[in-house]
């Protein structure tokens, strides 16, 4: 009688942890869960990559208009749209609605 006995309470038991772990690994932090992180994080690494060369580039395109007064002076009158005496400027295009 006590082997009968021993023998369902171990298929119970049994049972009990086969169904938790099937609810486990289906639910919200289960194995499509860990399969969508892994993507995040490739994701997240690629764009982290991708910034660092964006910083590199920068750092490098600062360091040669430290470098060169010529490449700074360029620079300046790229961005901030100065004109050197005696140059000529055309303007081309619609002019601005006010």
């Amino acid at each position: 009688m006590k082997v009968p006995l021993a023998r369902f309470a171990y298929v119970v038991a049994f049972l009990i942890v086969a169904g938790y772990a099937f609810v486990t690994l289906r639910g919200p932090r289960g194995i499509d869960a860990l399969g969508e992180r892994r993507q995040r994080i490739q994701h997240m690494e690629k764009h982290n990559a991708a910034l660092a060369r964006e910083v590199e580039r920068r750092r490098d395109h600062i360091k040669r208009l430290g470098d060169s007064p010529a490449q700074q002076e360029l620079e300046i009158r790229e961005r901030l749209h100065f004109v050197a005496p005696g140059d000529q400027v055309f303007v081309t295009g619609e002019p601005e609605k006010k």
